[in-house]
Parts: C-alpha cells; structure tokens; sequence
C-alpha cells in the first residue's frame, strides 16, 4: 500500500486517482500508524511551506515522515513535498524544513518582467541523469507547474532534473529512496502518468 498524505493542504484525490489509474492502490491518510504500515509514502501539496509543517507537526506525520525515510521506504515528493524535504524556506519568514537534504527553499527573483509569479503552465525537465523515476519519459519533456519558489540544495549530487524559468532551477532530486519533484505529475498527462506508475514500480519493486 502506498500511502499519500492527507494534511490539509495537496491535490490528494488527484494524485489518488491517478495511482489507481495506473493500477496501484493507495490511502490517503492523516495517521502516523497509515505510514508505517504502507510500503511506499507520498506528500503532495499545496500552499506555503510554514503551514504545511505546522501541520504535519500537528498530526505527528513529522517524525512518521523521516523514520519512513530512514527506514528506506520509497518516498515521492510533489511540489511542497519536495520543498519540506530541505534545511529551511524563506517564505514569510525562516521557517525550519525537515532537513533531509542540505540547502534552502527560495524565492523566483527574475528580471525578465514577461514572466510571471508564480510560475504557473508547462515546462520542461533537463534530466541530469538516469533516474528510475523518470524511466521511458524522454529528456526535456513537458510537466505542468505551479510555484512561486523552488530548492536550492547545498549538495549538487541530488539534483535529477533542472528547468528553466528566467534562472535554471531544480525541478527533480533524488538519493537512494528519496525522489520528488517540483512539478505536478497529477496535472501532467501521459507522462505524468508514467512517471506515478514508476515510483509505483519502485514501491514493488522494494517490497519484494
């Protein structure tokens, strides 16, 4: 079972819909216990960084989170999922992140005043290197974002995936069984979809 994480804030029926569509169930879930049991966790959101952590923190899915990881459970983050992942965000104010990856969620600071914040519509992912989770999705392909700030991780090692927006940007990380993304494989069409059925993959792949 794949649990994906349900804290108030995240297109959760979205991204349930699209895991039963590409044939792996899931639960949607605030419970700590859900995520223990689950073999593989997902954390998608919305919204800002400050209110996603307090309420993790409410529902005790904070220390339920990272013992997931720690455990090895294959962990996907979409947008603010992948944004909690880091030492802290700047967003109204420093506010601590989990602090699985070194570095900072920062603010879009572009001089090119056609593009707008947030970013908001399509784009595409420069694939760094070969990642399970982008497995027969081509490099450069196009995925649908909507965010006003993005990583800025201290370790290089972790970037799978740039996109450009005014500045180059990490759009993808992964290490070991941590991968997340900035943009919304939910919102994404076909490839989207494939990307969903390969962490899926993953997650069976490591319960066997």
């Amino acid at each position: 079972m794949i649990a994906v994480i349900d804290y108030g804030m995240g297109n959760l029926r979205s991204v349930e819909k699209a895991f039963l569509k590409v044939g792996y169930d899931v639960r949607v879930t605030s419970r700590p216990e859900d995520v223990q049991k689950a073999d593989g966790v997902v954390l998608p959101g919305v919204g800002a960084f400050r209110d996603c952590m307090k309420e993790l923190s409410d529902l005790g899915m904070t220390d339920a989170v990272v013992k997931a990881i720690i455990e090895g459970k294959p962990y996907l983050g979409i947008c603010l999922g992948l944004q909690v992942l880091f030492s802290e965000s700047e967003e109204f104010g420093r506010c601590r992140g989990l602090d699985i990856f070194r570095g900072r969620v920062v603010r879009f600071e572009l001089e090119d005043r056609a593009l707008k914040i947030p970013q908001m519509g399509w784009n595409q992912v420069s694939l760094k290197r070969q990642c399970p989770l982008f497995r027969d999705i081509p490099d450069n392909s196009y995925f649908y974002f909507v965010h006003s700030f993005y990583v800025a991780p201290d370790d290089e090692a972790v970037v799978a995936g740039t996109t450009e927006y005014g500045v180059p940007f990490t759009s993808a990380v992964w290490k070991d069984n941590i991968y997340a993304v900035q943009f919304h494989p939910e919102k994404s069409q076909a490839l989207g979809l494939r990307l969903l059925k390969n962490f899926g993959d993953i997650v069976a792949q490591v319960k066997k």
